[in-house]
């Protein structure tokens, strides 16, 4: 970035240079092509109104000393007047026109100035014309005028080489300045790569300082600060879904360990080596389960999770729920309630499954004597799953974190009943699948999760 904003900077002001050095000398030359052809018109003017006078011969010998006259003080002006049998009847001391001149000017019109280099090396300018005298109408004149620009052609190659001299030598050091400002103004940059490069996994609560930055970078450093914040929550959510996994893991083969080890101390009898067999299977099936979870849960963060869309009925799928629920609320003796009618276009299964994890968890953080309450509603741009039931509130603090896996609101609880914490994080990805959202409302001695789902997409999923 450097080399480049050096060598554009560069590229620019040399152009910008270059213009106004080619401006200045077109301008310099105009005035100097100007002023000498005021002075060859004046000249000339001088000549044709001499030879306009003149009748005889004895005019035109006070024609030739009155131009001599005129050239007094005049070194750099050449003059010369012919007739057209080309006999001279006024030349200057250095007159010495090129043919082609003459040969470019028609009789009385005035074309522009040509100029020449004569074998001394001396440059000029000059402009003829055809001039006829009124005692002679039958006789014309060929008058010639030139002035010496050597000087002028000297000064002018003199300002061409001064102008490319300043223009490299300010390409060079604009070039310097521009290099040395800009690693000047981004040593900022350099300061950030540097904090950024002693950022590390076990350092991820260190954040970039904006005091030294400019204004233009401070939305940078608060965007990469925002990064690092929601990359030290991700790890340490990560952090903590490992952590818990190996812990949800390690209890079930824990005790199918424990167990078989102990059965395998001393002989047994069939009795006693299927109830050993029984246990293991429960701990088995409890790993199957939390696998295949894992595996739902993993599908769905890459968008594997496809729902099929099929017509489905939310007040029989959510009886059929309860009533699957209705002995194990019996227990707590735990009212359970469905309220309203509605249905959607979706995947039957997993939205059972959604329903299912929602009962299960009210049930399981339900006082005895509670109540749980589902209320199916729709509207012209959603379907709306409202589960709520009664006990303690939930933490403002905690409603996001319920939704990640393994996580408990209560850490002291046993798993008994319990599962292993991946019931809301499913839900909230069958949820997401449908293209809908779950929201939590907990308040005083009430706690509301409510489903989502939008209306459109269930009428063209339907279509």
């Amino acid at each position: 970035m450097t080399f480049r904003l050096t060598l554009l900077i560069s590229v620019a002001a040399t152009a910008i240079l270059l213009l106004l050095g080619i401006l200045v000398g077109t301008a310099v030359e105009r005035h100097f092509r100007h002023h000498d052809m005021e002075m060859l018109e004046g000249k000339m003017t001088l000549a044709t109104h001499a030879i306009e006078n003149a009748a005889t011969g004895d005019a035109m010998a006070a024609i030739s000393r009155q131009l001599g006259d005129a050239l007094v003080g005049h070194a750099d002006i050449e003059i010369q007047v012919k007739q057209a049998d080309d006999t001279t009847i006024f030349a200057s001391e250095h007159a010495n026109f090129p043919n082609h001149l003459l040969a470019r000017q028609p009789a009385s019109v005035d074309l522009s100035a040509v100029s020449w280099r004569t074998e001394s090396g001396r440059l000029y300018l000059g402009i003829a014309r055809d001039v006829r005298s009124p005692a002679k109408p039958d006789t014309a004149f060929q008058v010639m005028v030139a002035t010496d620009i050597t000087h002028q052609d000297s000064f002018m190659r003199a300002f061409r080489r001064t102008l490319w001299s300043a223009v490299a030598l300010a390409m060079f050091l604009t070039g310097v300045a521009t290099w040395y400002v800009v690693r000047r103004e981004m040593q900022p940059l350099q300061a950030i790569r540097q904090e950024a490069s002693g950022i590390t996994a076990r350092r991820l609560d260190q954040r970039l300082s904006s005091a030294a930055v400019p204004a233009e970078l401070e939305p940078l450093v608060d965007t990469l600060n925002e990064m690092l914040a929601r990359l030290e929550r991700s790890f340490q959510r990560l952090t903590e879904f490992s952590s818990d996994l190996a812990h949800e893991l390690r209890t079930p083969l824990s005790n199918l360990l424990t167990q078989t080890q102990v059965t395998l101390t001393k002989a047994r009898s069939p009795d006693e080596y299927r109830e050993v067999l029984a246990s293991n299977a429960e701990e088995l099936e409890r790993l199957s389960r939390m696998v295949s979870d894992m595996l739902f849960l993993a599908q769905a963060d890459h968008a594997m999770v496809i729902p099929t869309r099929e017509p489905v009925d939310l007040a029989s799928e959510t009886q059929a729920v309860l009533d699957f629920y209705e002995a194990l609320a019996s227990e707590k003796h735990i009212a359970l309630s469905l309220a309203g009618t509605s249905s959607m276009s979706g995947d039957r299964l997993m939205l059972r499954r959604a329903l299912s994890n929602l009962l299960s968890n009210a049930i399981r953080h339900t006082p005895e004597g509670g109540a749980i309450k589902v209320v199916l509603s729709s509207a012209e741009q959603a379907v709306q799953i409202s589960v709520s039931n009664t006990g303690d509130p939930i933490p403002a603090e905690l409603h996001t974190r319920l939704f990640d896996r393994f996580y408990r609101v209560d850490a002291s609880r046993e798993r008994m009943g319990q599962g292993a914490g991946l019931g809301l994080a499913i839900t909230d990805s069958i949820v997401r699948a449908h293209g809908g959202e779950i929201k939590l409302c907990s308040e005083g001695d009430m706690t509301k999760f409510t489903l989502i789902f939008p209306q459109l997409d269930n009428a063209l999923a339907a279509s």
